[in-house]
């Protein structure tokens, strides 16, 4: 476990050891980890921002795309009657369509999806093309 700023090790200017909350830092004690010397790292610590390890995405497609699929399960509700939990394992991967060449390509591939349904199936084919006309795929992180 790293030891906490000001821990072992030589003494650090007084910027860098504070280990309690202060007005520029967030609730809780911080944890520092040096590469370099103790003033190196009190020149950059002010200025640097803080490091995240996430995957970015475009939060925009990544709101676009969960409406999407609470309107998928909303319609699949009301399309095979029944609810949620009985709905028959069904895999309408966005990515795939959009993968697909063609608006008729896609078409055929959620019939093919929704063969069971009893229910008409077209209205429904063509509002989720129209939703996902111009949306992103998600498969690979953006880059900033």
């Amino acid at each position: 476990m790293a030891a906490p700023c000001g821990g072992p090790g030589p003494p650090a200017p007084p910027a860098v050891a504070a280990a309690g909350p202060g007005p520029s830092t967030g609730a809780g004690p911080r944890v520092c980890f040096a590469a370099g010397a103790a003033g190196e790292a009190a020149e950059e610590a002010p200025g640097r921002r803080q490091g995240k390890v996430t995957v970015r995405y475009d939060r925009r497609e990544l709101r676009k795309r969960l409406h999407l699929e609470e309107w998928i399960l909303a319609q699949l509700t009301a399309l095979y009657d029944c609810q949620e939990e009985e709905i028959p394992e069904l895999e309408i991967d966005v990515d795939e369509l959009l993968d697909m060449e063609s608006d008729g390509a896609r078409s055929a591939r959620v019939q093919e999806i929704l063969v069971d349904c009893y229910k008409p199936t077209e209205a429904f084919v063509g509002d989720l093309l129209e939703k996902i006309r111009g949306m992103q795929k998600l498969n690979t992180p953006q880059k900033k």
